[in-house]
């Protein structure tokens, strides 16, 4: 029950984050020619790729690390 009730808080907890595609952001984008559209997904996905990376080698050196530690004898 607990961790239900830790699961709910948690999905309530990040809802706002799921509302920051605000109408003003999307009736500019919505208005702008292809060519600007087309700009503004490239910009999205070139501001995605540093988090993205950051995030990927976190969990990798992690991965690593605890494999390393996990077969190393104490």
């Amino acid at each position: 029950m607990k961790k239900l009730f830790s699961i709910a808080c948690l999905v309530l907890l990040t809802s706002p984050a799921f509302a920051q595609g605000c109408a003003m952001c999307y009736s500019s984008a919505a208005g702008t020619t292809k060519q600007g559209q087309r700009a503004i997904n490239h910009g999205v996905l070139v501001l995605l790729i540093p988090p993205l990376g950051f995030m990927t080698l976190g969990v990798g050196a992690a991965v690593r690390y605890s494999r390393k530690r996990d077969r190393d004898p104490q």
